[in-house]
């Protein structure tokens, strides 16, 4: 395999580059070109796409976001689209792909391969952490630090006004970062997608902790469960306790990536590139037990990854 393509897909992770930079050099190493598609599946539709040097990657590693810029493609979902994607394979003389992204883009690179036979890896980067097949995505570990980080801000001043703050994260159909976030912040209650909960059951809870001389509290809310602004409203007309309300929104998705995700985008990167190398056509690659691995792209489709619910009851305990 002489000549590969990369690109990055869906929402964009901190850690992407550093899966970049790995795929670049690594490839290069081996003697091999490597072709950067820009704005993901759209600009692999245009033919926005070109060579890409040691140099192109320089200084990258510790940036967020994605140096190949992201989009997500509608067109891509339909065959005529793919079709036109498979042009520029031509045009370019891709020989291997690898994509890094979500479920959305492991669907995509999957179809694509099926379609036309080009060999794929697919790296998982989404901050929500909620892959089946892998322990972990890269971006998740940064988007946990920034949620923590600011929930560490947001105590002190709960603290100083003997105020209740509602924390809403990032997490529409999982509560991975809102679970994390929580149990490392101290966070009095904990609202997931995943699990039921009454507003009720919350507010007994904060009273319980009022009783026994408890000024301040902090509730982490995944925004998949509930609008952080109607917990507080709720909460307020039930226990009239002054509740203010903070929505981190994208602020987690951006920033300097952690070491983990440096290294694990790395790591992914790097293995991706030897998959191919080696011969293999329809691969993920990600992390079981802390160790990283090449698996069946399959096994990153079928089924939904599940919470640590012993993670949780432990949360739960030790807020008390």
């Amino acid at each position: 395999m002489q000549r590969i393509g990369v690109l990055t897909s869906g929402g964009d992770a901190p850690g992407m580059n550093a899966a970049i930079r790995a795929v670049v050099r690594k490839a290069i190493y081996h003697g091999m070109e490597v072709i950067g598609i820009k704005r993901g599946f759209a600009g692999f539709i245009e033919g926005d796409m070109e060579p890409m040097q040691v140099g192109s990657v320089a200084d990258i590693i510790q940036r967020g976001g994605t140096i190949l810029r992201t989009a997500r493609s509608e067109e891509f979902t339909t065959r005529a689209g793919r079709a036109r994607a498979y042009a520029n394979v031509e045009r370019f003389g891709l020989q291997g792909l690898v994509v890094i992204g979500g479920d959305g883009s492991f669907e995509g690179a999957r179809r694509f391969h099926e379609e036309y036979g080009l060999p794929v890896v697919c790296i998982p980067g989404t901050i929500d952490n909620d892959i089946p097949g892998t322990d972990m995505t890269i971006g998740f570990d940064t988007a946990v630090n920034n949620a923590v980080d600011a929930i560490n801000k947001i105590r002190d001043t709960a603290t100083s006004h003997e105020r209740l703050f509602i924390v809403e994260v990032m997490g529409r159909n999982t509560g991975f970062i809102a679970l994390e976030a929580g149990l490392a912040g101290g966070a009095e209650s904990i609202l997931l997608p995943e699990l039921p909960f009454s507003v009720e059951e919350v507010c007994d809870r904060l009273m319980r902790g009022y009783r026994r001389g408890k000024l301040h509290s902090v509730i982490v809310v995944a925004e998949g469960a509930a609008s952080g602004l109607e917990i507080g409203r709720q909460i307020k007309q039930i226990t009239g306790f002054d509740t203010k309300v903070t929505v981190l929104g994208h602020l987690q998705r951006g920033g300097t990536p952690t070491a983990q995700d440096r290294i694990l985008g790395s790591r992914l990167g790097a293995l991706a590139v030897e998959l191919l190398r080696k011969g293999h056509r329809q691969l993920a690659v990600g992390v079981r037990n802390g160790r990283v691995g090449g698996f069946a792209l399959e096994q990153f489709l079928q089924g939904k990854k599940m919470i640590d619910l012993e993670a949780y009851r432990l949360a739960g305990i030790l807020s008390i």
